[in-house]
């Protein structure tokens, strides 16, 4: 009964999602079924499993959500990443427009501007740039979830994104962790995802498919429809509700302004994981009142927060004339990472309470059993859970909640470095979370006014494939050379 419990907690869980039901009640009465199934207190299960896991959760990385979604909020109404867009749209001019906007993508989002900032700057203008070159429309999604959605969301060593900040505590890693490794996989990423979106281009060219028609007039703003909202909120750090408050400067930004805050958030970060925290004497820690923890397992966040926090500083010292309505601004923000921040955290605490169940030793060892080690069982668990749970983020709390501890004792014993660890279980929450019902897709095709049927394809290319290919290739060499 226990099993069947879990299975039809997640069943629930991800049918009930799909339609647009909100995680804040979906998870913790999906989690109270399977609890129920497997013989538990419920009221307890809720109260002492559910929330305890839920609140770790938001204690350890809320910090992370609050400074993301308020650094994207000052960079977009600052003008600053429509500056940095132009910018590269300028320089690599009309024959090269693919390259263009996945590009500006992948700068803005390795910068730390959070996702959804990010679509509602770069679509505009990569629509504007397809009709100009006569690049199908249909190609757009693909484009933008290439640069923002997937080698500077996993691979990248050093990116801001709650992703690569989660296994952190679990294994006492840095956000560089296997940094050689991750250029490796975001260079097959890239690769991968460009090849295919200019084959699309020229077959487009020759069938003189052009841009195509352009949308009917919607209805409504993306940012504003309930089930985009609900999807979307469980993907990223960002509300889009709050995407029109605040106040938009109008007047021009100088690149220097608009690229300096992108370049804080990456040098300060590897200044904080690399030479200042590990110089510094951090043995207070260890004292009951600051959580009886040690460095290696709030490092990692400390040096996104910092890094965050700086460039948040930046941005407004570098555009403070332009920030017309600064309080209203970092509101919006603040506003924004509330839900995001409390929905995964409700999937972690679903998380919590299927693992406590006694059935889930037999899953538990099912995964650790999958031939070809550690490092493959773990990228099997991390795309399983943020498959079903349409969140990479979510799907990867919830395995590293469940198994971290014993992935760390499997490579103690078998000679596995952490941070290869770290990258693989990233890289892994990053592929099959791209399902159709993931929320970034949901709400980037409702943004472009396309469908699944015109768009998913290449969104599956350049976004779910080229990523499995390269979680292989980590997985392969680092199972060869061990973490570089």
């Amino acid at each position: 009964m226990g099993l069947l419990g879990i299975l039809v907690g997640l069943g629930l869980l991800v049918c009930l999602a799909f339609r647009g039901w909100s995680v804040l009640l979906l998870a913790p009465l999906c989690g109270l079924v399977a609890a129920a199934f497997g013989g538990q207190p419920l009221l307890a299960s809720w109260t002492q499993t559910f929330m305890t896991s839920a609140a770790e959760f938001l204690a350890q990385f809320f910090p992370i959500f609050l400074l993301g979604a308020v650094f994207g909020k000052l960079m977009d109404d600052s003008g600053a990443v429509a500056a940095v867009a132009g910018f590269m749209t300028e320089r690599l001019g009309e024959r090269r427009v693919i390259l263009a906007v996945v590009l500006a993508g992948a700068l803005v989002t390795y910068g730390g501007v959070s996702l959804f900032v990010a679509f509602f700057v770069i679509v505009p203008m990569a629509q504007s740039l397809f009709r100009t070159a006569g690049i199908p429309r249909r190609l757009v999604p693909a484009a933008v979830i290439l640069g923002t959605s997937t080698f500077t969301m996993s691979a990248l060593p050093g990116t801001p994104s709650i992703q690569n900040a989660i296994p952190m505590p679990f294994f006492g890693t840095t956000p560089f962790a296997a940094p050689g490794l991750g250029i490796v996989a975001a260079i097959v990423m890239l690769g991968i995802g460009l090849w295919w979106l200019l084959r699309a281009e020229k077959t487009a060219r020759r069938a003189n498919e052009g841009y195509g028609a352009e949308p009917p007039p919607a209805s409504g703003d993306a940012a504003d429809d309930e089930l985009v909202r609900e999807r979307a909120t469980t993907a990223r750090e960002f509300d889009p509700a709050e995407i029109r408050h605040g106040h938009r400067s109008e007047a021009a930004v100088p690149i220097f302004n608009a690229v300096l805050p992108l370049i804080v958030v990456v040098a300060v970060n590897l200044a904080m994981s690399l030479l200042i925290l590990p110089r510094l004497d951090f043995a207070f820690l260890a004292e009951q009142r600051w959580g009886s923890t040690s460095l290696p397992a709030v490092a990692g966040g400390w040096s996104v927060v910092g890094a965050l926090g700086a460039a948040l500083s930046t941005v407004i010292l570098c555009n403070w004339t332009r920030l017309a309505a600064l309080r209203r601004t970092m509101d919006a923000g603040a506003n924004a990472s509330v839900l995001p921040a409390l929905s995964v955290a409700s999937l972690v605490g679903f998380g919590a309470v299927i693992a406590s169940l006694p059935a889930f030793g037999a899953v538990r060892d099912w995964v650790l059993g999958i031939e070809g080690g550690p490092l493959v069982s773990l990228a099997v668990a991390t795309n399983m859970l943020a498959a079903l749970t349409g969140s990479a983020s979510g799907g990867l709390t919830i395995a590293l909640d469940a198994l971290g501890p014993t992935y760390m004792e499997l490579a103690a014993q078998t000679g596995i470095e952490p941070g290869l660890l770290h990258r693989v279980a990233v890289i892994g929450s990053g592929t099959l979370d791209i399902l159709p019902h993931n929320g970034a897709v949901v709400s980037l095709l409702a943004i472009c006014g396309l469908t699944h049927r015109d768009s998913y394809l290449d969104i599956v290319m350049v976004g779910i494939m080229n990523s499995v290919i390269a979680l292989i290739a980590v997985i392969a060499i680092g199972t060869a050379f061990g973490s570089f």
